[in-house]
């Protein structure tokens, strides 16, 4: 069943015009807002909450709506009216819910490329058919109950569709998920690239083990963060250097060298920061270890070794 529904997806290419204008039409929707627009992105997008809000929200119209099935049922089988009142209610608070989680998931679906755009799509369709049927059933809640629950039902089958559809992303497409792989990162100091291929002001891609990391040397320190974007994996060391911050190239990410925070979406999770020294020419990272200040010079008798903090774990 999995496989056939992606399929059946991914041949709708007649939808290929409806994907790109849509989304064209919400990019610059955000866009002529400015600053503003940016915060409201950051804020649907979950950025301040640390995980995708759209994920959060889709659990209450799917809660409500599974309660209103239920309730339906006891209604049906015990004959008590009162189960048909608290079935309405949760239709109508599924409709609020769903409101909110169709909002957070477009502003998320505007920053998704091909094939997962696709498939996006068709998920929001069907849960905007869903909505339509629910909201069916709920003005219809003072006619008859078979008026009612007859939309309220086939609503339930597509939104279980569109929940499929929805899983798919996730677990497929990787949408929503922290793409930044830091569990590979170095716990000991090793070694990554020469000092001197580290030049002022351009970020720098080094690699550990297959693991690239992100190197910037700025105003006598040195900064290393985890180069892979967490939003869908771009690759940090192409993009914008702005003061303490690096840019994705990719979806416009924003991240902070100093802890990894991010500063603008549509990445909601935090990059790994690393700590850095210098030693016989070659620079040194590992992951960083607790929150414990740590002196910038370091006396050893290999040497002086400068150490550079960059910031918490992301």
């Amino acid at each position: 069943m999995d496989k056939r529904i992606s399929d059946v997806v991914a041949r709708q290419d007649w939808l290929n015009p409806l994907e790109e204008g849509l989304q064209k039409a919400v990019q610059k929707t955000y866009g002529s807002m400015g600053e503003r627009g940016h915060k409201i992105e950051n804020a649907l997008h979950g950025t301040w909450f640390g995980q995708p809000l759209h994920v959060a929200l889709t659990d209450v119209p799917i809660g409500s709506w599974i309660a209103a099935m239920v309730f339906d049922v006891l209604e049906t089988v015990s004959g008590r009216d009162e189960f048909g009142t608290a079935a309405d209610a949760c239709i109508g608070v599924g409709l609020v819910g769903a409101a909110g989680a169709a909002l957070t998931g477009l502003t998320d679906w505007q920053a998704v490329d091909p094939p997962a755009r696709r498939v996006g799509l068709v998920h929001a369709l069907l849960n905007v058919s869903a909505v339509g049927l629910f909201t069916t059933a709920f003005l219809r809640r003072r006619d008859s109950r078979g008026a009612r629950k007859a939309p309220a039902a086939v609503g339930y089958g597509v939104a279980l569709t569109a929940a499929h559809l929805g899983g798919d992303l996730v677990y497929e497409h990787r949408i929503g998920v922290d793409h930044s792989q830091s569990e590979q990162l170095p716990d000991d100091f090793v070694a990554v690239i020469a000092e001197s291929d580290v030049p002022d002001d351009k970020p720098v891609r080094a690699e550990h083990n297959g693991k690239s990391i992100l190197l910037v040397r700025r105003l006598n320190r040195i900064w290393a963060i985890n180069e892979t974007c967490s939003h869908l994996g771009g690759p940090l060391s192409e993009g914008k250097l702005e003061g303490n911050t690096i840019e994705c190239p990719w979806h416009g990410s924003v991240f902070s060298l100093e802890d990894g925070s991010v500063l603008n979406g549509p990445a909601v999770h935090p990059e790994a920061c690393l700590e850095t020294r210098v030693r016989n020419g070659q620079i040194e990272v590992r992951r960083r270890r607790g929150r414990e200040p740590r002196p910038p010079v370091e006396i050893t008798g290999a040497g002086p070794i400068n150490i550079a903090r960059t910031g918490t774990e992301g």
